[in-house]
């Protein structure tokens, strides 16, 4: 298996989304879900490790993965079911989540070394499955890019010290780290997103980005900070906006030959100018998904048509 491919590692999950005290439809979900499907829309080659069950639901998110193009990794459906959640929907679309979700790992994967491995959401912070998504970053660390986006449920958070206090392990483990300013202002309350984003550089990563919904984003690298303002669309609803952003970053830097072990010490000095350009391209997938109902990543000619229009004005 060539080592030009991406291994994402997280929950799967079916989205029963709920509006006006209705429930409106089921969709296939699941943060890492959706950046390994994104990326496969891209034409990136990408294995998919979870954890779902062997049943209808289950059947349903094989068929959508394989469908995009991505492959999903042997012993990802031997869940006893298949996790859902409830998203409830507001009136400018935001979502709040219920889950009814298991999360566990057992063994490495049957894949060759990726290129770039990523994690986040509830796969890097519940347990039992939480440890073994933290040592198979460590397995992978010497060969792939390590990218990580904490999406944070709090729903979930039983202990909330001990889930910041993973995410801080996990974000020293880590080369790109992204984060909405609503993680952020969980995760470390009082402290402005850009304070927290350099404490984040610190730590280790080359590239933290954050992004704050209608104010754009910004990214931090150790050249400087580059901001971008969002694109003006009609949103639809939110969902998978951050997950568009985080395919668009690691597409992004996987054409500027940025990602790999042995592109670290590139990735580490990464100009703003480039960063600039990262930003814009993440940017450009989350306005168009959130323009669009669910999480419905752009293919690359979608995005790449639309971001040339931005550009050229």
């Amino acid at each position: 298996m060539s080592a030009q491919r991406a291994l994402v590692i997280g929950e799967a999950l079916i989205d029963i989304v709920k509006r006006d005290d209705k429930i409106t439809g089921e969709h296939v979900g699941g943060s890492p879900l959706n950046v390994a499907v994104g990326l496969a829309r891209l034409g990136r080659g990408v294995d998919f490790l979870t954890h779902i069950g062997d049943d209808d639901r289950g059947r349903r998110i094989v068929d959508y993965v394989e469908t995009s193009g991505a492959q999903l990794v042997t012993g990802s459906t031997n869940a006893a079911r298949t996790p859902t959640a409830l998203a409830t929907l507001d009136e400018q679309g935001s979502a709040q989540y219920e889950f009814d979700i298991e999360w566990q790992l057992t063994g490495t994967p049957e894949v060759g070394p990726p290129l770039v491995v990523h994690t986040g959401s509830i796969a890097a912070v519940l347990e039992p499955g939480c440890r073994a998504t933290a040592a198979l970053l460590d397995t992978y660390h010497p060969s792939a890019t390590v990218t990580f986006d904490p999406n944070v449920r709090p729903a979930l958070a039983e202990d909330a010290d001990a889930t910041r206090a993973r995410i801080d392990r996990l974000i020293e483990r880590c080369d790109v780290v992204k984060a909405s300013d609503e993680d952020m202002r969980w995760l470390d309350p009082g402290r402005p997103p850009e304070a927290i984003a350099q404490t984040w550089l610190s730590l280790g990563p080359s590239v933290v980005a954050v992004t704050m919904g209608g104010q754009g984003s910004f990214a931090v690298c150790a050249q400087g900070t580059v901001r971008v303002p969002a694109f003006e669309v009609d949103v639809v609803d939110t969902v998978g906006a951050g997950d568009a952003y985080m395919t668009g970053l690691i597409d992004a830097l996987w054409s500027l030959g940025l990602l790999g072990a042995q592109r670290r010490r590139d990735l580490a000095r990464i100009g703003t100018s480039d960063l600039t350009d990262v930003v814009r391209t993440a940017a450009m997938s989350s306005a168009l998904t959130v323009s669009r109902a669910g999480a419905d990543l752009p293919d690359r000619s979608t995005r790449d048509a639309a971001l040339k229009s931005a550009i050229l004005g």
